[in-house]
């Protein structure tokens, strides 16, 4: 005879239904970016789909050195 499956904890219940994570667009190229559990605490703060789109923003480099500063040429 089979035994029974534990019951589910809180952590182990979510099966893949990602249509219920909160998404929102990237500020730099507009993809929908879906929830992630390493942003639950800074979710609000996310405004980037991708390091790439983080460091193609004209914001991001305004206090950037520029490359010929960064190589000590004038």
């Amino acid at each position: 005879m089979k035994a029974a499956k534990p019951a589910a904890s809180a952590s182990t219940s979510f099966k893949g239904n990602k249509q219920a994570l909160p998404s929102k667009p990237c500020v730099a190229c507009g993809l929908s970016m879906s929830w992630r559990k390493r942003w639950a605490r800074s979710w609000d703060e996310v405004k980037y789909c991708s390091e790439a789109c983080r460091r193609s923003t004209p914001a991001s480099r305004a206090g950037a050195p520029s490359d010929e500063s960064a190589r000590g040429r004038p």
